[in-house]
């Protein structure tokens, strides 16, 4: 390896310019791993690198992409080796240390997950950050008691990267999945990840607005935040589980302490960026095995390098469903 590619951010005249560019080994962060990359992905923290004030970036020249799945070229650490295929999600990856979106990547030892059996690199990154994260979700509404004879279980953002990898894991387990979208063409998606039942972004939000609505779901999976996980919080049965991811509909809660204190609701905040690399692989070992979706090639699309910049365009728009991933 002498050059290689990989798409870089540059802020101009406050506008980030984004260019895929021939780079060198000794432009690449420090590490303890030199990876080839296989695959990353587009999510929307990726998206928000492309923004200016996204929040994301801090400082440019920069290379997005805050996930990968590749193989180790070489280690300085003894738990790898050349050969090993990895996957790499959250930490600093894309956001304070150059990102998957390059044929080459160099990070931390400490931020990798050796690829388990049963999945591939592409598999993997069909998942990504986004899979990993729908997973944690799945993963603490089950380790709290939520069963699927317990009743429905809402998504919402279901169309989403987050939002339709958490249905598809539940519906595989057995859980009854209501999804909450607002995209109204993308019914027949929804139903072939599994989906049960689909209720409008509207309806969610059309309930009572009282301190505690009618009972309606054992557990939650929110990937929408604001006014969506306002309007949930009273509707969840005693007992009921909310796991929370999302933001894009706000940051702002609108709501009393009732169904905590009330009816015992539980909301558990979903953090995929610092989780403990024993809870890492461990859910890793599961989207390997039983939260493995059936029909992982309809969550995605490939696209190239070339073709991040008009994807990330259509996800800031609210334009995009499913998942992206970024073949290198």
């Amino acid at each position: 390896m002498s050059m290689f590619k990989a798409l870089v951010l540059n802020q101009i005249d406050n506008k980030i310019i984004a260019e895929t560019r021939l780079l060198e080994r000794s432009d690449l962060p420090a590490g303890d791993l030199l990876i080839r990359v296989a695959y990353s992905s587009v999510n929307y923290k990726d998206a928000l690198a492309f923004k200016v004030n996204g929040g994301v970036v801090k400082s440019y020249p920069f290379v997005p992409g805050i996930d990968l799945a590749g193989t180790v070229i070489s280690s300085e650490n003894e738990r790898f080796r050349a050969g090993d295929e990895v996957i790499i999600t959250g930490y600093g990856l894309g956001v304070s240390h150059f990102g998957g979106y390059s044929e080459y990547a160099r990070v931390p030892a400490e931020w990798a997950v050796r690829l388990p059996s049963g999945l591939s690199l592409k598999e993997a990154m069909i998942m990504g950050t986004a899979g990993f994260t729908a997973a944690l979700s799945v993963y603490e509404l089950q380790q709290n008691g939520v069963r699927p004879e317990d009743g429905e279980i809402l998504v919402t953002g279901a169309t989403g990267g987050v939002g339709s990898v958490a249905a598809a894991i539940a519906a595989k387990l057995g859980y009854e999945v209501v999804a909450s979208t607002g995209k109204l063409d993308k019914h027949d998606y929804l139903k072939a990840l599994g989906v049960k039942r689909i209720i409008s972004r509207e309806e969610l939000a059309t309930g009572s607005k009282r301190a505690l609505d009618k009972q309606l779901w054992a557990g939650a999976i929110d990937c929408v935040g604001g006014e969506a996980l306002s309007m949930l919080l009273p509707q969840m049965k005693y007992g009921g589980v909310v796991a929370a991811s999302g933001l894009t509909g706000g940051s702002e809660l609108s709501m009393t302490v009732f169904p905590f204190i009330i009816r015992g609701v539980r909301l558990i905040g979903i953090d995929s960026v610092m989780a403990s690399m024993e809870n890492r692989i461990r859910v890793w070992e599961r989207l390997a095995g039983a939260y493995k979706p059936v029909n992982l090639d309809e969550l995605c699309e490939e696209i190239s390098l070339n073709q991040v910049s008009e994807r990330v365009a259509m996800l800031l728009k609210g334009q995009s469903s499913g998942r992206a991933i970024v073949k290198l």
